[in-house]
């Protein structure tokens, strides 16, 4: 099986014949993927610490040159403050923004539904789910258009199509990263992170980002063991084989049970996501060019009333200490489901489909939504194949600020394991064999 070199592993040569081919390849791949929505000219190699390290950014992050769509046909209705320094940091380090890439309507859907831009294809198998809202964020990463890519996560949508495309991501400590210029969904919960194919590309560029706090190295770990017990054989294998990989690198496993804590938390976490995401997005309710159930959503929202949202933020700090006393005592970081599902077709979770399922896009972010209330990091990686050849991953989930630990310990897994540098079967044959390592 063909495989990506790690960015960083690359001679100089290497790295300037990437830059030359790369708004190439990203047209390449976007005729095939519908990854991105705008390509940006061609730049200077560019020096630095990043190395001209090709990157894209998510169509809800404003900058001095580009105003975002939010993932709707025409986005001059999203409402966003100031302009984001993140795109800057990733220039003044010495990236390079090949383009802006698609999202699904106001980072509202986790499956990569999209009725104005139409549905990021899975680089893996076009008829399967892409991932959202970051899907594609992840796809460019995952076909090789880029090694970096900016997403947002509020309940899942950095996690998810990592997940769906095989790549590793990066959800930050909440607050770590600023969200300043971006499109905002539920601020109690939003984050800015990162999609790369593995940490080896995600610890530079991250670092370029914001500052990341030095911790302990993350030594003792658990499996959530009633979350993976709910889970597709394929992603149960997939955290064994993680396991095995863990204890041979001086780190110590267990296991406990963490179901009720994550059920009230989500609980909670639905409360607040539809509040606040209808208050952010109120005026959209009544614009008959969006998707039809995003409004009735958003509209649902809004009958939640300020009292009862202000009750359930009020109530994260005490959800965090239970869930500090009950699931995480004596552990540095969890490893836990991104989803308990395999990667579906796009026809489950299209609701103008005969075959749509609610259940199966509930589903997609039911492992994810509660990392975000209690503002942990979490890095999801890939760990396999299902029986369909689609990815499989799980997400190691840290205490707050554990971020550079965290990566740390993912870069070394993927330093003794290839699932997250294989090349997608739906974009191989776009590449010469002088690219690839076999």
């Amino acid at each position: 099986m063909h495989r990506f070199s790690d960015w960083f592993a690359l001679d100089a040569v290497a790295r300037q014949h990437w830059h030359a081919a790369s708004r190439e390849r990203a047209r390449a791949i976007d005729a095939r993927l519908n990854a991105f929505l705008q390509i940006e000219p061609s730049s200077t190699v560019r020096t630095g610490p990043l190395r001209s390290l090709p990157y894209a950014v998510k169509d809800m992050l404003r900058t001095a040159d580009h105003r975002p769509t939010g993932g709707l046909a025409d986005g001059s209705g999203v409402a966003i403050t100031g302009s984001s320094t993140i795109a800057a940091k990733l220039d003044q380090a010495g990236a390079d923004l090949v383009g802006f890439t698609g999202m699904t309507e106001l980072a509202s859907e986790p499956s990569g539904l999209n009725d104005a831009h139409g549905r990021v294809k899975n680089p893996w198998n076009t008829n399967y789910i892409s991932g959202g809202s970051s899907s594609g964020s992840a796809a460019a990463v995952a076909s090789g258009a880029v090694a970096v890519a900016v997403g947002s996560d509020t309940g899942g949508s950095l996690r998810i199509p990592a997940f769906c495309c095989g790549v590793t991501a990066w959800k930050p400590t909440y607050g770590l990263v600023s969200t300043v210029g971006a499109m905002p969904l539920a601020p109690t919960l939003d984050t800015i992170g990162l999609l790369a194919r593995g940490a080896a590309e995600l610890l530079p560029a991250a670092r370029a980002m914001s500052p990341l706090p030095r911790t302990a190295p993350i030594r003792r770990l658990a499996l959530l063991r009633d979350a993976f017990e709910e889970c597709a054989p394929a992603i149960r294998q997939g955290a064994a084989d993680f396991s095995y990989l863990l204890s041979g690198r001086g780190c110590s496993l267990g296991h406990v049970d963490a179901l009720p804590a994550i059920e009230a938390i989500d609980n909670v976490t639905l409360t607040i996501l539809f509040a606040e995401s209808a208050r952010a997005h109120r005026h959209h309710i009544n614009d008959e060019s969006i998707e039809p159930t995003l409004r009735r959503r958003l509209a649902k929202g809004l009958e939640i009333s300020d009292a009862t949202l202000a009750e359930n933020v009020a109530r994260r700090a005490a959800l965090i200490d239970a869930f500090e006393s009950q699931v995480m005592a004596g552990l540095d970081a969890v490893i836990a489901p991104v989803m308990a599902i395999t990667t579906p077709t796009a026809d489950l979770c299209d609701p103008k489909s005969d075959r749509f399922s609610g259940k199966i896009l509930y589903a997609l972010s039911r492992f994810t939504r509660f990392v975000n209330l209690l503002g942990y990091p979490s890095i999801a990686v890939p760990t396999g194949f299902d029986p369909q050849g689609m990815p499989v991953g799980i997400q190691i989930i840290g205490r707050r600020n554990t971020d550079f630990a965290l990566l740390e310990l993912t870069q070394d897994m993927q330093s003794h394991s290839d699932w997250h540098g294989r090349v997608p079967a739906a974009v191989v044959d776009l590449y010469a064999a002088r690219e690839l390592s076999g």
